[in-house]
Order: structure tokens, then sequence, then C-alpha cells
């Protein structure tokens, strides 16, 4: 590849800041010992906060967005990488403070990379993802605490989203009764198709929780948030664990302490950014094995790589099903 290069940059403005598909070149890359050829990459809650500007997430200008990215190495000043290597990217502040994969070109640090397993192509690494990636976190979360399919429901909110899709497939592929909660009743289909055994509707959960409500749950995976987790909270059964990962409802958590004393429950806190190598290696290891790979063309859908600005609207409006995988131009 030449040393020009396209790529979606980011610019701060007065008003705030523009987002451009642009023609750049080798300058324009960050710091770091591994540059590679993205190949594929994919759209995140997140990469819709910085294409838009709604939250300010990005912290460095200008920059390219895109906190996922899977491609070959072109040049490498690392023990751990060899040109020709495919890798992953997910994390480390990428597409926040350091260029990410909206971009035919990446350069990081080596130590935010991980190796593609050889029963995976780019395109599958990306129609998983950071939020396939996250839900396995989430998962291997409550494997820890000892919950087993015999201990009962587990719930999942926001299951129609990227995180939500993707751990009820692999709770049900382990075994699990999964019980999914989503906003669109709508894909009640796409759900029970994934392997959850029943649908419920989010506005269940929105109201103001009680400190103590009925036992119903054995675990939880949680991207939601205010309301809808402090209602998780009260109903888990004792003894049992949710593992939150996201705040698309709220950064707040309006519950009591009374859970965790009477019912001896655990909220695992799942970060996915700086999680250390080992365990992202660890996850994407069982990713292979406990994803139906047949599921991820029911999770997923191309993205034209020239729509990424609208999709960036799309996903923060809830428009957005399932995975998104963004197929780099040459």
């Amino acid at each position: 590849m030449s040393s020009q290069f396209q790529g979606y940059q980011i610019n701060k403005t007065e008003d705030g800041q523009t987002c451009e598909l642009k023609q750049l070149s080798d300058d324009d890359l960050m710091e770091g010992d591994v540059t590679f050829k993205v190949e594929y990459s994919t759209l995140n809650y997140k990469d819709g906060l910085a294409l838009t500007g709604s939250s300010p997430v990005v912290r460095k200008f200008p920059l390219t967005p895109g906190i996922d990215s899977c491609g070959t190495v072109l040049a490498s000043e690392s023990d751990r990488f060899s040109v020709g290597d495919k890798v992953i990217l997910n994390g480390f502040g990428v597409g926040e403070g350091h260029s990410g994969g909206f971009a035919q070109k990446a350069r990081v640090k080596s130590d935010w990379l991980v190796k593609l397993p050889d029963e995976l192509n780019s395109r599958h690494a990306m129609a998983i993802g950071t939020a396939g990636y996250t839900s396995m976190l989430c998962v291997m979360a409550l494997e820890k605490h000892g919950i087993t399919p015999g201990h009962g429901d587990i719930l999942v909110t926001g299951a129609s989203g990227g995180v939500g899709s993707v751990a009820v497939a692999l709770l049900s592929k382990l075994g699990y009764s999964v019980v999914a909660v989503t906003g669109r009743m709508n894909e009640e289909s796409f759900l029970k198709g994934l392997g959850a055994a029943e649908i419920r509707d989010r506005a269940e959960f929105a109201d103001k929780a009680r400190p103590l409500s009925k036992e119903l749950w054995a675990g939880a995976i949680d991207v939601a948030g205010g309301n809808t987790l402090a209602n998780v909270i009260s109903q888990i059964k004792y003894g049992g664990a949710i593992a939150a990962c996201g705040l698309a409802d709220s950064m707040s958590l309006p519950t009591t302490v009374a859970p965790f004393i009477l019912r001896s429950i655990t909220l695992y806190g799942i970060d996915s950014v700086m999680a250390p190598i080992a365990l992202r290696e660890q996850a994407w290891n069982r990713l292979v094995k406990d994803l139906d790979m047949s599921l991820l063309e029911d999770l997923s859908f191309d993205l034209d790589f020239n729509d990424l600005p609208q999709a960036g609207e799309d996903i923060l409006a809830g428009k957005i099903r399932g995975r998104a995988i963004i197929k780099i131009p040459e």
C-alpha cells in the first residue's frame, strides 16, 4: 500500500467537530511499533458517539475513529509480530485518544494487539468485534462466579444490540436458559433464533426499582445501567451475580445495598478497553470454541464504508440490530 490512504478524520471546530472521509498519509499515523493494513472494522455505540460528536469521547484531534480493526501487519519493530501476521485490535483508547480502524492503515503499540486465531478470518473477527469480545468477558465472569445452567435463567438486557445478541447466542450454546430484554419486541423471532427462551419488554425495567423484588434470575448481563440495572439487581436470586458492561440507559445506579447484603449477590464490572492481553487471548480463544459461527450471519450485516457517518447516528438512535461489518476499501 502506498503512503497515501483513505480514512475518516475528526477535527475540532468552534462549533464542535467535523468528521470527513479524507486522503491521508503516513504522516497522519500515530506512534506505535506495528503498522498494519486494516481489512475490516465494525461499528460500536462508542463509535457512534465519536462520529456524531454527541459525547466528548474523542480526546485528541485530528483523529481517525474506530475502536475495532483487523488486518495484516505491514511493518513491525516488535518481537511479537512479523510482516504478514493477522492481528485484532480492540480498545486501549483507540478511536478516542489514538487513531483507529476507520481507515485503510493504522499504526499502534504492539502491546495492544492480539493475533487472529487460526480458526477465524478478518471478517469473522469483526462480526464478533468489541461487542462479542465483551460478551465473552461477561460470560466468563458469571462462570467464574460458579453459575451453571442448572442454577436458573440468565437475563440479558439490550439483547437486540451488539453485546446483547452475542451474549444470547453464547449463553444458549453453553446450555443456559436465556431471557432476553429488548425495547424492540418486533425482534422476538431474531432473538429466539439466537437461542433466547423468553423475551421481555425493556419497559418492564424502566421504573424506579424496589430495594428487593421477587427472586427471578440466577445471573444477568447488563448493558444499560440506570433503572434497568437497578431493577435487575433487585431480582437476582440469592448468591447470584450480574456482569455489567454498559451504560446505554444511564451512568447512574439508583439502588440500595439491600440485595448485596440480604441476598449475597455480586456485581461484576466488565472492562473491555484496558483488559490485559492474557485475558483478551483467553476470551478470543473461547469465542472460537463457544460461539456458533453459523449464527454470525444472523447476528451481522455489511455496512458500506461510505455510510459510516449516517450509521453513527443510527446506532445512537437504536436503529442498528446486531453487528455491523465494515470492509475497508482496498
